[in-house]
């Protein structure tokens, strides 16, 4: 029964930080050190936690990708506007990071997956986050950008591959820097986590069929992915509202505060 919570509070913490920018990659390399799940393949594990999240986005947005993939089917036959131009931008955006993650992803699980590179990246974009909230304009719409912003913030999605970089967190940034709103900062950075979570469920599920994991395994996986499900939708729910008038620098503070305690752990208990 204890599986189960775990299971639980790992789907719980997907849920939260994939939309929370505080990285659900490294979040997920932390657990993975204190818990140990029977799980035979921890990487499919992540990809059925990620599964859930991004059905989360999906019902939260449904009516914008409604009305994004409406326009741009249209968008063929000449009718062009601007959730046309936006459907557009997204998949300009999505680009840089499908390439790279179809290309080197066995690369980047293999050589950045340690808990050193996850406190680095956290207090990395922890300092990028006080520098952009202090020196963005803010005074775009998402629906304002041009190609050249959507494309910076696709480039900026790469580094997410990275874990501690938080993916939401890391094309917000993009997003202030091309002084876009907060609040349209945070809801383009969703869009995005569309298309590029759905590939990377895609290019795993079929390993994870093809493993056909036990009865209880599956059980484990089905509990991690509803509650990074339920998590994923209030932390996106709540995390919009609290963008409306609160700054990212809250944020910040959490990642050093993060990256502290997993050096302090590195260095005594694991010396």
């Amino acid at each position: 029964m204890i599986n189960y919570f775990y299971s639980a509070i790992f789907g719980i913490i997907q849920g939260i930080t994939e939309f929370v920018p505080i990285s659900s990659s490294g979040h997920l390399v932390i657990l993975h050190d204190f818990i140990s799940l029977p799980i035979q393949n921890q990487m499919a594990f992540d990809v059925i936690l990620h599964f859930g999240s991004l059905l989360a986005v999906i019902y939260y947005f449904k009516k914008d990708i409604a009305s994004l993939l409406t326009a741009w089917l249209r968008s063929f036959a000449g009718k062009r506007n601007d959730s046309s131009r936006l459907s557009w931008l997204i998949i300009l955006s999505t680009i840089p990071a499908a390439l790279v993650g179809f290309l080197f992803n066995d690369l980047i699980e293999n050589k950045f997956r340690s808990i050193l590179v996850v406190a680095a990246m956290l207090v990395i974009v922890g300092i990028l986050f006080i520098i952009f909230e202090k020196f963005s304009q803010k005074n775009k719409e998402y629906k304002n950008i041009g190609w050249r912003e959507a494309l910076i913030i696709g480039l900026a999605q790469i580094i997410a591959f990275i874990p501690g970089t938080s993916r939401s967190g890391i094309t917000i940034i993009a997003g202030l820097s091309a002084n876009l709103k907060r609040e349209a900062a945070v809801r383009f950075s969703f869009l995005l986590s569309i298309p590029i979570i759905f590939g990377a469920v895609i290019v795993k599920m079929p390993s994870i069929i093809k493993s056909k994991p036990p009865a209880e395994e599956m059980l484990l996986l089905i509990v991690g992915f509803i509650f990074s499900y339920l998590a994923g939708f209030l932390a996106i729910k709540y995390f919009m509202r609290f963008i409306k008038n609160h700054s990212l620098n809250i944020f910040a503070v959490y990642r050093f505060v993060l990256a502290a305690i997993i050096l302090v752990y590195f260095f005594i208990f694991q010396s």
